[in-house]
């Protein structure tokens, strides 16, 4: 696959569509194989609470290999071979999940298992070289744009995805009743398609060459990050605040279907309301990254959603009151605000703050260290939960815990960075302007527009 060393406009804007689209996809296959039906489908087959746990951490954990995989995108200097070769043989991994309890009976969950670190060590393989390839074609002057279009593009195919695949699990259920594997089996089957469309569009991305250099010792590629001081400190939030976050919110769904009695499927509208607000807030976070700074976005949206930890613990106290829905929605609403801006900001202050010519390794270490922190978090959050009083004292726990990943957050320097006064007053005037039915009217052309375009 040839590659050029500079791109000209119209290929960078290819390459961006590219990415779009692909992201689509990606979210497609994430949310029929994700962590709700994957769980489904290894419970279906008898796996224990434990398994349960060990599967969800293995994607996150499985990122320890983007270590040695920064020395083989810069080796071999083919990003766009390696992204497409591990993206392939990742996703096509999910057939061969899909039709494990049919061709290996008895040990179906270790093969599950061994599946899923294999795909997942592949995914992360391909991460590694597809960061570094955006950071080539992305304008850095416009990330909050750009990613905030491609996250509003992604959940509005993916809202709509968990919505009919959990139908479709329901209607087979009905009428397949002790069938059920074979319909998660489905879906995996239809996620890896969707997973293939998005590895044949980024086949034919275009890719501007690496910056020639000598290549250096692998030690000194892996220190790098570490020796910018800035950058360190990037490192230190990014990890503690997946920890924070990752400690408790993943025993969300636990919480209120054990404390308040929800079914599942109330407990997906709340997601799905958390999602539609994500997307309302998608294009106001990303104007104020680019007009700011990401750290002026994540001063704002990280206390707001470190906030939500300590209101999921507060409401314990309206268990059986009549208030506790309006609550429970209200803060569902809070937390899809906050996270949108929270996402698309730690998403992109890696990719403005890695030097263009070490962006591989820099930005290695921080998809590492979050990962390996987010992964680590639940597991030590399913432990803990045994020895503490009750769900409010372990979100006060998490909340605490953000508090101090926030400390990080204030020593972070970043170019545009602006008083929080200024960025709450643009965050309303940005409010308001999303908010009005033109604009509504507007937004929402825009959004049937760029889905329109991406599958031309």
């Amino acid at each position: 696959m040839k590659n050029k060393r500079l791109l000209s406009d119209n290929e960078v804007q290819k390459g961006l569509r590219s990415i779009i689209f692909d992201g689509m996809m990606s979210q497609s296959l994430s949310t029929l194989t994700g962590s709700v039906f994957l769980t489904a489908f290894a419970l279906a087959l008898g796996a224990s609470e434990l398994i349960v746990g060990i599967l969800a951490t293995i994607p996150f954990l499985a990122n320890v290999i983007q270590i040695p995989a920064v020395f083989l995108v810069e080796k071999l200097r083919v990003r766009k071979s390696i992204t497409v070769l591990a993206s392939a043989l990742s996703r096509s991994l999910w057939l061969v999940i899909a039709s494990v309890p049919f061709i290996a009976e008895g040990f179906e969950i270790p093969l599950i298992i061994v599946l899923l670190v294999a795909l997942s060590l592949l995914a992360s393989i391909g991460s590694c070289s597809w960061n570094s390839w955006m950071n080539d074609i992305v304008p850095k002057k416009s990330l909050g744009n750009f990613f905030s279009r491609k996250m509003l593009m992604s959940t509005a195919v993916g809202i709509p995805a968990a919505l009919a695949a959990a139908w479709f699990i329901s209607v087979w259920q009905t009428y397949f009743p002790g069938m059920e594997v074979l319909g998660y089996s489905t879906l995996f089957i239809c996620g890896f398609v969707f997973g293939l469309i998005g590895v044949i569009v980024v086949s034919r991305m275009p890719e501007p060459s690496m910056t020639a250099q000598t290549m250096p010792p692998f030690s000194e590629i892996v220190k790098k990050p570490f020796e910018d001081k800035n950058f360190k400190t990037l490192i230190k939030f990014l990890a503690s605040w997946n920890f924070a976050i990752n400690l408790a919110m993943p025993f969300l769904t636990v919480y209120l279907m054990t404390t308040f009695g929800y079914s599942a499927s109330s407990v997906t509208i709340f997601t799905v309301i958390s999602q539609i607000t994500s997307m309302l807030f998608f294009r106001v976070w990303g104007a104020l990254c680019d007009r700011y700074s990401n750290v002026s976005v994540l001063k704002i949206a990280g206390p707001a959603m470190v906030a939500v930890a300590l209101m999921w613990a507060a409401t314990s106290a309206f268990a059986g009151s009549d208030l506790v829905a309006v609550l429970i929605v209200g803060i569902h609403m809070i937390s899809g605000a906050a996270s949108a801006g929270v996402n698309l900001a730690t998403g992109n202050i890696g990719l403005k703050l890695a030097p263009k010519d070490k962006a591989t390794s820099y930005l290695a270490a921080t998809s590492l260290f979050s990962s390996v922190s987010a992964g680590l978090a639940p597991l030590i959050g399913g432990i803990a939960i045994g020895f503490v009083g009750g769900w409010e004292y372990f979100f006060v726990f998490a909340f605490i815990l953000g508090l101090v990943s926030l400390w990080y957050l204030l020593k972070l320097k970043e170019d545009g960075n602006a008083p929080n006064k200024v960025v709450v007053k643009e965050l309303v005037v940005e409010l308001k302007n999303t908010t009005s039915p033109q604009n509504v009217a507007s937004k929402a052309k825009s959004v049937s527009d760029h889905l329109l375009a991406a599958f031309k």
